[in-house]
């Protein structure tokens, strides 16, 4: 059981690092942005990208903001699943 939920898990950061990329791809697109998909892609990755928007500014046309997300995305998911399953086996489950 505690490898489903791990598995879960490891899913939905997967699947957010992608809607990420899928969000930094499109935003080269106008179309893309206006379009459903896209304005729907923003609304999910808008605030956690904004978080780092705030400290890392755009150096002209470059924003790093997005790829520096994307490490820590990378190190909160290995250290998430870690804990979870730390507690999962300290629970027994």
């Amino acid at each position: 059981m505690s490898t489903n939920i791990l598995q879960i898990g490891q899913y939905v950061f997967e699947i957010y690092y992608w809607l990420i990329i899928i969000a930094i791809l499109g935003s080269w697109f106008p179309q893309f942005q206006s379009s459903k998909l896209g304005a729907w892609i923003n609304r999910l990755v808008e605030p956690y990208l904004a978080l780092f928007r705030r400290f890392i500014p755009p150096l002209g046309p470059i924003d790093l903001s997005p790829i520096i997300a994307l490490f820590a995305l990378r190190y909160l998911g290995v250290f998430a699943l870690e804990g979870l399953r730390q507690s999962l086996n300290v629970i027994g489950i």
